[in-house]
């Protein structure tokens, strides 16, 4: 196209005019177009930018898959406390829950604990105030999907980015921009891509080492048993506050407490 249009630029001129004022308008719009070319032609080709490579994450053991968003925090499954050895971490699932959230809440700020919440997306847009009132009270929020499936591992993909990014986004709402720190499964249904996709989010993805199965609701006395049989298994500790009565959790939550202070036992958050 530029030589098409310097050779009728040039053919016009002609025409038009005459004699050594012609010439040197010729030369000088000649040259004009001489000039354009020869930067064009020194310009550099104008090329791609390589996205920069991921940083890796310092002790991550799982390999993220490239094709996917690289991860800012470790997508391995979190069951470490941050508080080192001789701590638990106190999780709490299934919420919020207008009658029992509270009371959860009431025996952690009694015993100067804090845990966890494993939110469903639903219940924490049911529920903002909860949601808030778990934040406000220094306990942290986890991503605990929409639809609470526990087959998610062998749904497709794009099911499981939206159970886990609409609980995300419902959360975030919920607690007025707080974000969820954590991805927990729901009954542990991970995959690899579940985890890269939450780690992505910056939500380390949560297990847990001991099950009360307070979710079965077996008398307070077993799930006490049960989390103090289970508890060298490792430090993170699951219990619920959403998904029926749990008034046992509640009972037993307040004596595991005070029975795991007098162990000398201290209270952190998972790690990140």
């Amino acid at each position: 196209m530029a030589r098409n249009g310097i050779r009728g630029t040039g053919g016009a001129i002609a025409v038009a005019v005459t004699g050594v004022a012609g010439i040197a308008v010729l030369l000088s719009v000649w040259t004009a177009h001489l000039g354009t070319a020869h930067h064009a032609a020194q310009a550099p080709a104008h090329t791609t930018a390589k996205p920069a490579a991921a940083k890796p994450v310092p002790g991550q053991t799982s390999v993220p898959d490239p094709k996917h968003p690289a991860p800012p925090v470790s997508m391995d499954i979190a069951h470490a406390s941050d508080k080192g050895d001789r701590a638990v971490n106190i999780t709490v699932d299934d919420g919020p829950d207008p009658v029992w959230t509270p009371k959860i809440l009431a025996v952690l700020k009694e015993n100067g604990v804090k845990a966890v919440f494993c939110v469903i997306g639903p219940n924490a847009t049911a529920n903002p105030e909860l949601i808030k009132d778990i934040v406000a009270a220094g306990h942290r929020l986890c991503d605990h999907s929409v639809h609470h499936d526990t087959t998610m591992n062998s749904k497709p993909q794009a099911f499981q980015r939206s159970e886990i990014l609409d609980a995300e986004k419902m959360i975030e709402k919920a607690s007025g921009g707080v974000k969820p720190l954590y991805y927990r499964a729901p009954g542990g249904a991970f995959t690899p891509y579940s985890r890269q996709l939450a780690a992505s989010q910056g939500m380390r993805p949560l297990g847990w080492n001991v099950d009360s199965k307070d979710f079965e609701r077996p008398g307070v006395n077993a799930v006490l048993n049960t989390v103090k049989h289970e508890l060298s298994n490792g430090p993170t500790i699951l219990f619920h506050d959403g998904g029926g009565d749990r008034s046992q959790s509640v009972q037993a939550l307040e004596q595991l407490l005070q029975w795991l202070k007098h162990q000398g036992y201290v209270f952190g958050f998972p790690v990140r």
